[in-house]
């Protein structure tokens, strides 16, 4: 297992018998780490096998000085196995992007708003966003969250003091290497004979925008779930929604 990839697996009880077991792999986002971000998926552990990797950097992992999108891509890749449903969130759903592009032996691919800016620069509400990050960015954690969760439509309210766990991921976030830099492989990903699925929270232009382009550009399917901002998998209907597609591209 890679250094700083923590792995936690839900498997199915020993009652259910079948000779495929389908396998979900969750990857989750910036600032919250796998157990906060996929709360609400534990559920489906009644029905598939469940993997949530917390990406190096994010508790209960150590701190790291640097994270980059690609070298956790490839840790992900190395945990994937042969017909694997991968869904990833946000920073995770690049990640997820990247690592698909390495293991072309998936069952599906599930993205939720990644902010891969790159595949749509010159969108307006996409050079808006990035115009944010132009001016020199705060530099302790919790006026790091101020800045930051408001402009990816999150509305959570922050504690003072921040609790252990949550200024971790800031400071996670704080070394992030910038998503906009990644190079989605979007002609390997839409030649690549799994299904895919692109979700979005109609909150925000910037992310709209790069969900339509991966949508065109990998054929893929797309479902907007309201009501959670970023947040999607909290959002009503996300477990449906998944659910659904991992049946269907079953």
């Amino acid at each position: 297992m890679p250094a700083y990839l923590v792995t936690v697996e839900f498997r199915l009880p020993s009652r259910v018998v079948s000779s495929i077991v389908t396998r979900l792999v969750f990857v989750h986002g910036s600032v919250g780490n796998a157990e906060s971000t996929w709360m609400e998926q534990r559920s489906l552990g009644e029905r598939f096998e469940l993997v949530f990797l917390t990406r190096g950097g994010y508790p209960p992992g150590p701190a790291l000085e640097r994270i980059d999108f690609d070298e956790q891509a490839g840790e992900v890749a190395e945990e994937l196995r042969e017909g694997d449903h991968l869904v990833g969130h946000s920073y995770g759903g690049v990640v997820s992007l990247l690592a698909a592009a390495r293991k072309p032996v998936l069952g599906s691919l599930t993205v939720s708003e990644p902010p891969a800016f790159a595949v749509a620069r010159g969108n307006p509400a996409v050079e808006e966003f990035m115009s944010h990050f132009d001016q020199p960015l705060p530099d302790n954690p919790r006026d790091r969250l101020a800045f930051f969760l408001p402009l990816v439509g999150s509305a959570m309210q922050l504690p003072d003091p921040l609790p252990p766990a949550l200024e971790q991921g800031a400071r996670a976030q704080m070394v992030e290497r910038s998503p906009h830099e990644a190079v989605i492989r979007l002609g390997e990903l839409a030649a690549a004979p799994f299904p895919k699925l692109v979700v979005s929270g109609a909150h925000s232009a910037a992310f709209d925008a790069v969900c339509d382009v991966l949508v065109t550009e990998l054929g893929a399917e797309r479902v907007v779930l309201p009501g959670a901002g970023h947040s999607l998998p909290r959002a009503p209907g996300y477990n449906e929604t998944l659910v659904s597609f991992v049946q269907r591209a079953s």
